[in-house]
């Protein structure tokens, strides 16, 4: 597990969108701030509300200058399914060797029903226009999680 420290220069990594377009976190430096977030699977239902959340505040993201990439050890064709069933307006990006996941720490041990296994931990990183981290968010309530987000991204400015 790497630890990011807040203020360094957030990993880049370069992964296939739903459209299967790569999508390259340099793309945005200088333009936006990036709320990047990894879920564990798409289609599940903690998942899908915080992906319905972070839709339904795109204009209020845009505002402050921002846009939502998420990424999952999904692969493109599930992401492009959970992009047309819960009309979401921002890029999903396919990490299925979850190697940009190593990158920010963020594949390790979980449990689930007594079970153990390797997976994605919910995590947000809010990376600057520079491209720098300013904000790593490990514990927020799914349902909640875009209202925390656009809280921080006020304090940016």
């Amino acid at each position: 597990m790497t630890a990011l420290k807040l203020g360094n220069m957030a990993p880049v990594f370069t992964l296939l969108n739903q459209a299967e377009e790569k999508v390259s976190l340099k793309d945005f430096r200088g333009k936006s701030a990036v709320v990047l977030y990894f879920y564990p699977k798409a289609m599940t239902p903690g998942c899908t509300v915080q992906a319905c959340g972070l839709r339904d505040s795109k204009k209020e993201l845009a505002k402050l200058g921002a846009v939502a990439l998420g990424i999952s050890p999904d692969p493109v064709k599930r992401l492009a399914k959970f992009e047309e069933k819960e009309n979401l307006n921002f890029v999903l990006l396919a990490d299925e060797d979850h190697s940009v996941a190593d990158k920010y720490g963020v594949w390790d041990l979980k449990k689930f029903m007594g079970r153990e296994y390797m997976g994605i931990v919910r995590t947000t990183f809010i990376i600057d226009k520079t491209g720098r981290l300013v904000h790593i968010m490990d514990k927020f309530k799914t349902k909640t999680h875009h209202d925390d987000v656009l809280e921080l991204l006020k304090d940016l400015h």
